[in-house]
């Protein structure tokens, strides 16, 4: 199973299921990507995972496929 840099698993992203994804089959990984605010974050702050950032949930994360609330939960600062 594919992880996105989101932590959503890439089968189960809206984009991919509807071949909208602009990282085609591979899913989205850490890198530059006009398209996707939360891969290019990533990529900048030298993560895998949005979850690995010291700065998790941030105003990025406000953009991305998980709610920030879910984000806020699972990073124990709600």
């Amino acid at each position: 199973m594919k992880i996105g840099v989101c932590g959503i698993a890439c089968e189960k992203c809206p984009r991919m299921v509807t071949s909208k994804c602009p990282s085609g089959d591979v899913g989205c990984t850490p890198k530059d990507n006009k398209f996707c605010k939360t891969a290019t974050c990533a990529f900048r702050k030298g993560v895998r995972l949005c979850f690995e950032c010291k700065e998790f949930p941030c105003e990025t994360t406000k953009t991305g496929p998980i709610s920030y609330g879910y984000c806020q939960f699972i990073s124990g600062k709600k």
